[in-house]
């Protein structure tokens, strides 16, 4: 069974930075795409960003492209978003989660239904 933990997440003003971490249990996790999924109150599960298994893939939304960066770490099974410039409206409960499919690299890894495994999740506030 795979085990996700979050972490990093807080209470920030607009404009300041976050980092949030995903320890993935397992021997397995270099070999799977990686995501970040944020629900903010109230609304469904959004897409915020995924890198593939090989990391020569990274997606983004729109509404945080150019702000926010996935990376990971296969050597400490963590992955990694970088959050910068945050704004109010990035207030959500941030999940990371990991691919169904090994060595996968599509552009589906922008939809939910390409995970298999989810955190419990990591809350960030930004407050304006």
């Amino acid at each position: 069974q795979v085990q996700l933990v979050e972490s990093g997440g807080g209470l920030v003003q607009a404009g300041d930075s976050l980092r949030l971490s995903c320890a993935a249990s397992g021997r397995t996790f270099s070999s799977y795409a990686m995501g970040w999924v944020r629900q903010a109150p109230g609304k469904e599960r959004v897409f915020a960003a995924a890198m593939s298994w090989s990391g020569q893939r990274v997606y983004y939304a729109d509404s945080v492209e150019g702000r926010f960066t996935i990376s990971r770490d296969n050597a400490k099974n963590t992955v990694f978003l970088q959050m910068n410039s945050l704004k109010p409206e990035d207030t959500a409960n941030y999940y990371c989660a990991r691919d169904r499919r090994a060595y996968y690299s599509g552009n589906d890894l922008t939809g939910g239904a390409a995970y298999a495994y989810w955190g419990q999740g990591t809350q960030v506030t930004v407050s304006s």
